[in-house]
């Protein structure tokens, strides 16, 4: 009975010492994808503020205030934020003086400067980014912005992350609110960019293949030079004019035929026949009275 008791205790023991070492020899997670700004700018604006930024950069070696690796379990990186009470995984971009810079929660902090409006804690890289200095990779500091730590920036959350946190304006880390799940996030602000569709495009215009050509002539006639671009339109004229001509002469003609094929006559060629017949008449009286005044 004991040897079975001391075999289970050892078997036990065994287990959980391979688990605590897989789950210790375990790799870090890969970086995050961090969603560019110009890529946020499309999605919908769920929160619009201001807060004091400070910077920080964890990686886990112990320098420069170092606390450890981040509470999201993604290695240190360029985007990589803490906030004092938004959920894991917000994303979201920072503007400072025109720049803008996108970041995703990963870590929690700042803890006692949150108490002092200190809401946001950026990566030393963004930060570096925004005040145009150098991330130094030795003393994890940034270089050339004259020992600066802390700017005034403007935030904007385009996605709130799944977990716990508040989903509103931040508040200090010690309230607790990132340990809370926020079941009533903000409204999303009124003032939200407005797509204006476009007016429908105007029906084009069909022109004849006749005048087309000719206005592209007169339009390649240099201006003032009432050259090609006025033979173009004294062409354009004479054609319509020539046009009309042959259709008034094809229709008297068939006017005509169909006179002569119906055995009818016109009044026109009544009195053509009457002013004919009359001048005759005209013409015999004169010399019958010549004659007999000759007589």
């Amino acid at each position: 009975m004991s040897v079975r008791f001391a075999l289970r205790s050892f078997a036990t023991v065994s287990s959980a010492t391979l688990a605590g070492l897989a789950v210790f020899a375990s790799p870090v997670s890969a970086d995050v994808d961090v969603t560019p700004v110009s890529r946020q700018l499309e999605k919908q604006v769920l929160l619009k503020g201001s807060t004091t930024a400070s910077y920080y950069w964890d990686d886990g070696s112990g320098r420069a205030g170092d606390t450890g690796l981040p509470a999201s379990g993604h290695p240190m990186q360029k985007g990589m934020a803490a906030s004092p009470s938004w959920p894991l995984f917000t994303e979201g971009y920072v503007v400072y003086k025109g720049r803008k810079a996108p970041f995703f929660v990963g870590d929690r902090g700042p803890g006692s400067p949150s108490n002092r409006g200190i809401m946001l804690d950026l990566d030393a890289k963004t930060f570096a980014y925004l005040l145009g200095g150098r991330f130094n990779s030795r003393t994890l500091h940034v270089d050339g912005v004259g020992g600066q730590g802390h700017i005034k920036v403007e935030y904007v959350i385009t996605k709130w992350g799944p977990g716990v946190g508040k989903k509103n304006h931040p508040v200090p880390f010690s309230t607790g609110a990132w340990s809370r799940r926020d079941r009533n996030p903000a409204k999303p602000p009124k003032d939200q960019p407005v797509q204006v569709a476009k007016a429908p495009a105007k029906a084009k215009t069909e022109i004849p293949a006749e005048d087309e050509t000719a206005n592209k002539a007169a339009n390649k006639a240099p201006a003032g030079s009432g050259g090609a671009g006025q033979q173009a339109i004294t062409g354009k004229t004479a054609t319509t004019t020539a046009t009309t001509t042959a259709t008034t002469k094809t229709t008297a003609a068939a006017a005509k035929t169909r006179g002569e094929q119906d055995g009818s006559t016109t009044p026109a060629a009544l009195l053509a026949g009457l002013g004919v017949l009359g001048g005759g008449l005209y013409l015999a009286r004169g010399k019958v009275l010549r004659r007999r005044a000759s007589r």
